[in-house]
């Protein structure tokens, strides 16, 4: 099977429909950090997964791939983060407490996105249709096994 290098999300093992097992925060973690290295500029991943998933875990491990070296955490209570890093703006999005996507874009959302080295947005659905290219990856807990998260990715 060949991958486009257009996708490094596919290159790193996660092609559209594809999953990973990930044990441990560290593996979380570690992922981001390989993937963000990848990621062209400009990048914008959403993120989905209930609560405790790992989407701050993985979050942390691609603001570390980028060289931030400080704390990454939830935006739930912010709504956005701005990370600077050495490679350029990580912008980290909390849309669950968004009722329309428009109270983002009042917020100069558009312009943060464009000029973002990578942004993240978990728990963008409302956003999907504005940007319908956008990957989405899922994390998942499974079942019995409280260490391991599964990476899907939806689109």
């Amino acid at each position: 099977m060949s991958v486009s290098p257009a996708d490094p999300l596919a290159a790193l093992g996660l092609p559209v429909g594809g999953s990973l097992l990930l044990t441990g925060e560290e593996e979380q973690r570690a992922l981001g950090r390989r993937l963000a290295t990848s990621l062209p500029p400009g990048t914008l991943l959403f993120l989905e997964g209930e609560l405790g998933a790992g989407k701050t875990t993985f979050s942390q491990g691609l603001a570390a791939g980028l060289g931030f070296t400080g704390l990454v955490s939830s935006p739930t209570y912010a709504l956005m983060q701005e990370y600077p890093t050495p490679q350029g703006l990580l912008l980290h999005v909390d849309a669950y407490r968004v009722r329309h996507p428009q109270e983002l874009y009042e917020m100069d959302f558009e312009r943060l996105v464009s000029e973002a080295r990578l942004s993240l947005i978990e728990w963008g659905e409302g956003f999907y249709d504005d940007f319908p290219a956008v990957p989405v990856l899922r994390l998942e807990h499974l079942e019995g096994q409280p260490e391991v998260r599964r990476m899907l990715r939806v689109r």
